[in-house]
């Protein structure tokens, strides 16, 4: 239920005062969905979001359509969310991409890349060293058009064929993205196996290695109820971008074990509590979860918006 006050905001000192969400539910939200969205309902949920406050929202993909059906309309949605004020970063895997995504005027891109072989080989047909080739000229080419570039690394934190990943590879694969020009990274937790101890220590050797949390974002999933909590020890060493989906929907192609995404009406509750702005309008969010819900046929996986659906979904 919903109790005008809720959640009492108790900020904490070692925290930001604000946290920029980057938004994912309409790209890897979406991306795992086996039934066809139509491109309207995207386009809407896209709408849907930005009016809910979201100032970054991750659109589509511009990967071949054999790859991710779900997203081959991508050069049908772009152009009917461009005129929004929210940033939409695109993702580009590889010149082919990059040229669809610059040629409906994309100013935010993303490669993808991974922190192990194995998940490198699944998704990309690559060695890890093939992989951060082929991004080279993407990244170069982007930056030489002032386009912001996002290095997505999957598999920071365990690999469901490998196991464990050691914090030295991680740092390795950071550095080398960044220093091939990405603007930004983000961690990603791709089988939701990370804990806050892994998530703290891998920070402090990013920090060690001239990586700061500013260059930072965190991408957690929830499939052992750590999300959340991650997300916070994140925050206590210095981050500031957090990725979260809609709804909590999402999960992984090319990793089976891989579940939903932490859901961003959860992340925004916790937030408010902490006494962290993230301009977001809660009961539009929720609303908005709700509605794509309905457009899916099933209910929200997401605590919050269950928790809030059935009252009225104004902002207290």
């Amino acid at each position: 239920m919903t109790v005008p006050g809720l959640p009492m905001a108790v900020p904490s000192r070692d925290l930001p005062t604000r946290v920029r969400i980057h938004e994912v539910g309409a790209r890897d939200g979406l991306q795992n969905e086996k039934a066809t969205v139509p491109t309207e309902v995207k386009a809407e949920f896209i709408r849907r979001l930005a009016d809910a406050g979201l100032t970054t929202i991750e659109a589509t993909s511009f990967v071949h359509p054999k790859w991710v059906p779900q997203l081959a309309d991508a050069e049908q949605l772009f152009p009917m969310v461009s005129d929004l004020h929210a940033a939409l970063p695109v993702l580009v895997p590889n010149e082919r991409g990059l040229d669809r995504a610059l040629g409906l005027g994309a100013r935010r891109v993303a490669v993808f890349a991974s922190a192990t072989e194995s998940f490198a080989k699944a998704n990309l047909n690559r060695t890890l060293d093939e992989a951060l080739a082929m991004f080279e000229p993407v990244v170069s080419r982007a930056k030489s058009e002032d386009v912001h570039v996002r290095g997505y690394l999957s598999m920071c934190f365990g690999d469901p064929w490998e196991g464990a990943v050691p914090i030295p590879q991680v740092v390795k694969v950071c550095r080398a993205l960044l220093d091939m020009g990405c603007d930004e990274l983000s961690l990603g937790d791709t089988i939701g196996v990370a804990t806050p101890g892994h998530v703290v220590a891998l920070l402090a050797a990013l920090d060690e290695a001239g990586v700061p949390p500013t260059a930072l974002g965190v991408h957690f999933h929830d499939t052992y109820g750590q999300a959340l909590a991650n997300t916070l020890a994140a925050l206590q060493q210095g981050v500031t971008t957090v990725d979260a989906s809609a709804g909590g929907l999402g999960g992984c192609p090319y990793a089976k074990s891989a579940t939903g995404n932490l859901a961003t009406e959860d992340l925004v509750w916790m937030l408010r509590g902490l006494g962290i702005d993230t301009g977001i309008d809660l009961g539009r969010l929720v609303a908005t979860s709700t509605w794509m819900a309905s457009q899916l046929g099933r209910p929200s996986p997401s605590r919050t918006v269950r928790a809030l659906s059935h009252e009225d979904t104004e902002e207290h």
